[in-house]
């Protein structure tokens, strides 16, 4: 007789299951504010991990979207996108990894029960970030021509993509990580 009650709860628990994925789906895109330490480690790894494997797939789409309107321009300023995103992925590097180190340190904290000493290392990465992006940034907006020139531009393509190149260089230390 147990037997067949554990196979009936474990009947329940798979016909339940798609309605509890697609809530956890919806409540991970709506966002909430949540106790990640406490409860089922699964759904908070799900409810975490959504909104990031989004973020990804939009940047991937950024540049394609890029490449479809410059398309249009011709051979050479679809050169300079490709050849500026090239950069432009060195310097996300740069803030995923500021990004991941501010989510452990402020995970710690949270886990911890201090969010004190998390709101200090989260003001901290943003002071980090601030300046991170001004160095790199600043520069990048100088020697975007000289840049492209290393990435193995033409004349030509340096010629004709240096502005595109200073705004998107040169403002990717706005770029949110």
């Amino acid at each position: 007789m147990q037997n067949v009650k554990v196979y009936m709860s474990l009947e329940q628990t798979v016909v339940g299951a798609p309605s509890k994925l697609s809530s956890s789906i919806r409540e991970s895109l709506r966002g909430s504010h949540q106790d990640f330490t406490t409860g089922n480690l699964n759904r908070a790894i799900l409810l975490l991990a959504i909104p990031m494997v989004l973020e990804m797939v939009l940047e991937s789409l950024f540049a394609v979207v890029d490449v479809f309107w410059v398309g249009r321009l011709g051979a050479d300023a679809v050169a300079t996108v490709g050849l500026t995103e090239s950069l432009l992925s060195l310097v996300m590097a740069i803030g995923f990894g500021l990004s991941l180190s501010t989510t452990a340190m402020v995970a710690r904290r949270i886990g911890e029960k201090d969010p004190a000493g998390a709101a200090i290392a989260g003001v901290q990465a943003i002071a980090i970030g601030l300046a991170i992006s001004a160095l790199v940034g600043i520069p990048c907006a100088f020697y975007a021509p000289d840049l492209l020139h290393l990435m193995g531009a033409s004349p030509q393509i340096v010629a004709v993509g240096s502005g595109y190149a200073r705004i998107a260089l040169g403002g990717s230390g706005a770029m949110p990580s």
